[in-house]
């Protein structure tokens, strides 16, 4: 579809001229980028959101007009009428490269200060102070790019749901406060002194109603917050894709958003994706350390426990678990890089107590920090279990098995980075499933829903719910591309009593349950389809398609990682007349010494 720009202030848009176009009049506006003084020329690059387009200022053709233009700073914003003309030096690195607009006319529309960071895709200023100065830092095209990857993002989401049949239907955002998940904002009622409404951490309880109420398939792209502490890929307020679907079991999900996936990877990226490996909780835990693997490289744990205790290594004899993994063509790796290793594990962030190399640097030459410990023959017997080959370096930890896994894990992700296996431009999809539907929490003394309350138990494993309750499996299910979950459902409890059980393990009194979940209850006594959905994390799924780390990126107006907007300077005090209106009474924060 053509775009029509026509009005008082541009005939066209700065990325749009082109050779074709040599000869004709136009009026462009946009804000300038630099200015070069040639002496009997001067040039400016104009640009607006579509690209940039050289000015040309001639001495010769009018003095007073280049004179004019000379004056011009960075991000002015000007209107130029001129001639399209073939550019003598041409520039291929730029769309409007071919061409020039030779001016006739040039008006200010606004003047600008001097930035506080240069408005290019490379620039000098720092993230808090771009943060600081966002709507300076949106005009750089790098910045734009991202926000436009959003839009068709958000587009193509929409053209292929619609397309399967879901309904758009937007949910309350003022909300009731749930004690399961994280942290809720909460937000005081002025009309119920008091009281106070939550802001949802996602639309769950209202797009199960929407199963009741009969409308069968639901999606909305939708705003969602979590008070917690924040880092790259998390903000208190952030993007779902949200969905559900009634008459459904686990299958249907899986193949329903699998297709979403690929038709969205296809349509943004021009990647063709393979059908999505599926991959037990368990395994994922066991191989990777993680249940969220990145399966782009191999690396997976071996478990060495019973070949290396009882050797009279006490590091090792006294752990729940001896695990490893091998590094490919790595035996050359120098003392310094492998010290460099150990600091790396023994962090605060991975807390690990030391870290055991074995080199296998050439048939029966083994070298290892513990082999006063351990001969050559119980290194190769480990390399041989591991499956390393001459070249290669294993490495070890131990400890607990749980906390070990989690380190061996995260080392692996590290080796990854170090060799660059993990290439952005590759993805490797799966499906993560059968999940421990409850977690133990020693501190709190009772069960906690590994997803949350809603999930039901995969069917073979109902019986032992009340008996058994750590082995039973969810009928829960989570994307994972890259090492990063994308999206995470459950096939939904859509029974009152089977709910009533699960509150009751949560330890929710029957009143407790009533007050939070009352309406949810109710309503499965009104005819409750069976019923499940998922929720893609909208800024990772951007961030991903987009070869970005941190999600802020692709958010217009983020938040830094003490939740703070530094542009508008919030959260803020609020004066004590609304503080009155809403009935609040704050105490005094004493000050800090």
């Amino acid at each position: 579809m053509a775009l029509n720009f026509t009005s008082m202030h541009r005939s066209h848009h700065c990325g749009e001229l082109r050779i074709e176009n040599a000869g004709q009049e136009v009026i462009l506006s946009g804000w300038v980028q630099r200015s070069r003084d040639l002496g009997g020329m001067t040039f400016v690059d104009l640009r607006d959101r579509y690209g940039i387009t050289q000015i040309v200022f001639n001495m010769e053709d009018d003095a007073e007009l280049c004179g004019k233009a000379r004056k011009l700073g960075r991000e002015f914003v000007v209107k130029i009428t001129g001639k399209v003309n073939e550019r003598q030096s041409k520039n291929p690195k730029m769309a409007t490269g071919d061409i020039e607009i030779s001016a006739t006319k040039l008006e200010v529309l606004n003047g600008s200060i001097t930035p506080p960071f240069t408005i290019e895709n490379e620039t000098d200023g720092g993230e808090e102070l771009r943060m600081q100065y966002r709507y300076l830092d949106l005009r750089r095209p790098v910045v734009q790019d991202k926000l436009i990857l959003r839009h068709k993002l958000a587009k193509a989401t929409r053209d292929y749901l619609d397309g399967q049949g879901f309904l758009e239907v937007e949910t309350p955002y003022l909300i009731k406060s749930t004690p399961e998940g994280a942290r809720d904002f909460v937000v005081p009622s002025r009309m119920n002194p008091g009281e106070f409404y939550a802001l949802p951490q996602s639309p769950q309880t209202f797009k199960q109603l929407l199963m009741v109420a009969g409308y069968d398939r639901y999606f909305q792209i939708v705003r969602c917050f979590r008070d917690e502490d924040l880092r790259a890929d998390r903000q208190p307020e952030f993007t779902q894709i949200d969905c559900e679907m009634a008459f459904v079991e686990q299958e249907d999900i899986l193949n329903t958003f699998e297709g979403l996936t690929r038709y969205l990877v296809k349509e943004l990226r021009g990647v063709e994706l393979p059908e999505f490996p599926r991959m037990d909780y368990a395994d994922a835990m066991r191989l990777y350390g993680s249940d969220k693997p990145d399966t782009r490289f191999g690396m997976e744990i071996q478990d060495l426990t019973a070949l290396a205790q009882g050797k009279g290594f006490k590091v090792f004899d006294s752990a729940e678990a001896v695990l490893g993994i091998v590094v490919k063509g790595a035996a050359e790796y120098s003392r310094k890089q492998l010290d460099a290793l150990t600091d790396w594990v023994k962090r605060p962030q991975i807390g690990a107590k030391g870290l055991v190399y074995v080199k296998y640097q050439d048939e029966h030459i083994l070298k290892s920090s513990v082999d006063k410990f351990f001969d050559t023959e119980d290194l190769e017997g480990w390399c041989k279990h591991m499956g390393a080959k001459p070249g290669d370096l294993a490495l070890v930890l131990s400890g607990d098995l749980n906390a070990t896994r989690k380190q061996i894990g995260e080392l692996r992700l590290h080796m990854g980075d170090q060799l660059e296996l993990r290439d952005p431009n590759v993805y490797s999809p799966l499906w993560v499933v059968d999940f421990p539907m409850m977690e133990w929490d020693e501190d709190s003394e009772r069960f906690h829903a590994m997803h949350h309350p809603f999930t039901s138990p995969k069917p073979e494993d109902e019986a032992k719910l009340m008996t058994d309750t750590a082995s039973v499996r969810a009928n829960a299910y989570d994307l994972v591309i890259n090492g990063v979950e994308i999206g995470g459902g459950s096939i939904r409890i859509h029974d009152k009593a089977l709910q009533a059980k699960v509150f009751d393990l949560l330890k929710f009194t029957p009143e407790e349950a009533q007050a939070q979940f009352g309406f949810l209850m109710n309503a499965f006594e009104y005819g409750a389809p069976p019923h499940g959905g998922i929720a893609f994390g909208f800024d990772r799924l951007c961030s991903l398609l987009g070869g970005s780390d941190s999600i802020r990126d692709y958010i217009a107006f983020p938040k830094n990682n003490a939740g703070r907007d530094v542009m508008i300077d919030a959260p803020a005090p609020i004066d004590e007349e609304q503080l009155e209106e809403l009935a609040i009474a704050l105490r005094e924060i004493p000050k800090s010494e």
